[in-house]
């Protein structure tokens, strides 16, 4: 979150949860409604697993219904970025160790490590947050002190 309490999402990550959110509350809660009902129908509730479970995987689902409403209405949306210093919505090209790694900074929402998605909160983007081409940072690791230069910023 920014200092306004507000959801950071680029475009691309609003665009996602709004997918999702679509998908929960057109195909799979209606799904779980009527695999409620199905197992309610069963008989005794007391001693029925299949209706315990179905009961369980719709408040799940309510719950992330809920959750992504929240986050769709009070999410800031990213929509341009400055290339001279790094911000969200940009993609920065690092040197670690020699090895060059390009990440696209986005919000907490959409973070994905193994996509190379990180967000402005995470210990490594904190250090990015605002610096330009050529500087360099040290980020606290449970390997020890990792150090990245800033190659491009686009």
């Amino acid at each position: 979150m920014d200092t306004n309490g507000k959801i950071v999402l680029t475009k691309d990550g609003l665009a996602e949860l709004k997918k999702e959110h679509q998908e929960l509350v057109h195909i799979k809660r209606p799904t779980a409604v009527t695999r409620l009902a199905s197992a309610r129908e069963l008989g005794d509730l007391s001693e029925n697993s299949e209706y315990a479970a179905a009961k369980v995987d719709l408040s799940f689902i309510d719950g992330r219904i809920l959750e992504l409403e929240e986050i769709i209405h009070g999410a800031k949306v990213v929509t341009s970025h400055g290339k001279s210093h790094v911000d969200v919505g940009c993609k920065v090209t690092l040197t670690i160790n020699g090895k060059k790694e390009t990440f696209t900074m986005v919000g907490e929402w959409e973070a994905d490590p193994k996509e190379k998605k990180i967000s402005h909160e995470s210990p490594l983007g904190k250090a990015l947050m605002g610096k330009k081409i050529g500087e360099k940072i040290e980020v606290e690791a449970p390997a020890g002190k990792l150090s990245y230069k800033i190659l491009n910023i686009e």
